[in-house]
């Protein structure tokens, strides 16, 4: 699969209100597909509903486990009345059973395979860490699926520039032993809110047809 980098502005739009939707056990269950869709996911602790609190600048809209990993639903969030953001369940979970572990990637995967609006997927990665086999595991299989995708670097404000650029290269380095070139990444931090804009130019710009967004 080949990815085309581009440079993009700074976002001059504006989430203007959102609000959660419903929570499905399964893509049948989900919202009806009438809008865009951008869904966000990755391992346990990496960050996401902080993320997407703070995309959203809503910090009560997603809720944070006080268990991590303990996502198992499809949560859905309308953005100013024309986009969804999709909470989805991780792919390192709490302490589960096998068979609970099956039934969460059998839900991910169907929705992943037939969600027919959705245009990407935010798998967020934590960049204190060198790449972990799960995300690598995950990320080539939305290659094999050929599923939209980029990577959301989080919790930057909490390590060292040397870290940060050390972990950011050891990871591209091992996304490019099977990938051409790298997908679209981003450098965030829910803190000092790094990368905002950026994403939400992002989902503007890969989403031409559509508007997704209002101006203050």
């Amino acid at each position: 699969m080949n990815f085309q980098l581009t440079s993009l502005r700074a976002s001059s739009f504006s989430i203007l209100n959102s609000q959660f939707v419903k929570s499905s056990p399964s893509l049948k269950e989900c919202p009806k597909p009438d809008m865009p869709e951008y869904a966000f996911i990755g391992r346990s602790n990496v960050g996401k509903s902080s993320l997407i609190n703070m995309l959203c600048m809503n910090g009560s809209l997603a809720k944070t486990s006080a268990t991590p990993g303990k996502t198992r639903l499809i949560n859905h969030y309308r953005i100013n009345e024309s986009w969804y953001l999709v909470d989805l369940p991780g792919y390192g979970y709490a302490k589960v059973s096998k068979n609970i572990r099956k039934d969460f990637e059998k839900v991910l995967f169907n929705y992943l395979c037939k969600r027919e609006n959705l245009y990407c997927v935010f798998v967020l990665i934590d960049s204190r860490i060198p790449p972990q086999a799960n995300d690598m595991v995950f990320i080539r299989r939305l290659g094999e699926l050929q599923i939209p995708f980029a990577i959301v670097f989080t919790k930057t404000d909490k390590v060292t520039q040397k870290l940060l650029n050390d972990n950011t290269k050891t990871f591209i380095t091992e996304m490019l032993k099977t990938w051409e070139e790298m997908p679209h990444y981003f450098f965030t931090s829910s803190t000092t809110k790094r990368g905002r804009e950026e994403i939400l130019e992002y989902i503007e710009h890969i989403n031409p047809h559509c508007r997704c967004f209002s101006t203050p």
